[in-house]
């Protein structure tokens, strides 16, 4: 579905991705572990269109899109939810969900109903305006939003960071329940959600691969992974 194949990402004159392969199955959900500064936001903003690779290719369906715009990208059927937890914080929940669903061209109560059905309590503050959420609330409707026009792919960055252990009860349960209608690359640091979710782990260190985790017993043994942290 989605292949990285050998990029090489710098900001300015420095390096910062060196030779970095990833691949993406349909139906797979991907995890991305390692360091602070290894690299793996640079990874996603790179698949997103954000950044540019000085070298290598990226494509979609057989489809080159490391050229293309992020909004190119996500009309292709590519959606990121960044690490920062920013939604529209004077616009309501509800006209959130709004722009999400005229961006990807999608009936509002469709819209409105598909982020209901991953969290029902924004039901009872549709009015609200979603500043006055809670980070994991902020978060989940970030999910949501990029949920809205039945994407491909989502590329979701670090998203039980800083939530409380209940929150991310939460934020497990709505990525365990995408595993049946999206395919996902997620950078996460939560080991525990990581080895019961992940098809496969890539694990970075200072800009590149350092393995590729595909044996489910390797996947489960969080003490393993600890080390790569």
């Amino acid at each position: 579905m989605l292949e990285v194949n050998s990029i090489d990402v710098a900001y300015g004159h420095a390096k910062v991705l060196h030779d970095v392969s990833i691949k993406l199955n349909q139906g797979e959900m991907v995890f991305v572990v390692g360091r602070n500064g290894a690299g793996k936001t640079t990874l996603l903003k790179t698949i997103a269109g954000f950044l540019k690779p000085t070298q290598g290719q990226i494509s979609l369906e057989g489809q080159g899109i490391s050229g293309l715009a992020p909004e190119q990208v996500a009309r292709r059927g590519v959606r990121y939810v960044a690490q920062d937890k920013k939604v529209f914080s004077d616009l309501t929940v509800k006209g959130n969900i709004e722009l999400a669903a005229y961006a990807a061209g999608e009936p509002l109560e469709q819209a409105l109903a598909r982020v209901m059905s991953l969290y029902p309590k924004f039901k009872d503050f549709l009015q609200n305006k979603a500043g006055g959420l809670s980070g994991g609330q902020r978060e989940i409707l970030l999910i949501g939003r990029a949920l809205v026009g039945e994407p491909k792919l989502l590329l979701i960055d670090e998203p039980t960071e800083g939530l409380a252990a209940i929150v991310i009860q939460d934020i497990f349960r709505i990525l365990s329940g995408m595993k049946e209608t999206v395919s996902g690359i997620i950078v996460e640091q939560n080991l525990s959600v990581v080895s019961r979710l992940a098809d496969r782990i890539y694990i970075m260190k200072e800009g590149k691969i350092e393995r590729e985790l595909t044996d489910p017993a390797e996947i489960k043994n969080t003490a393993e992974l600890e080390n790569y942290l």
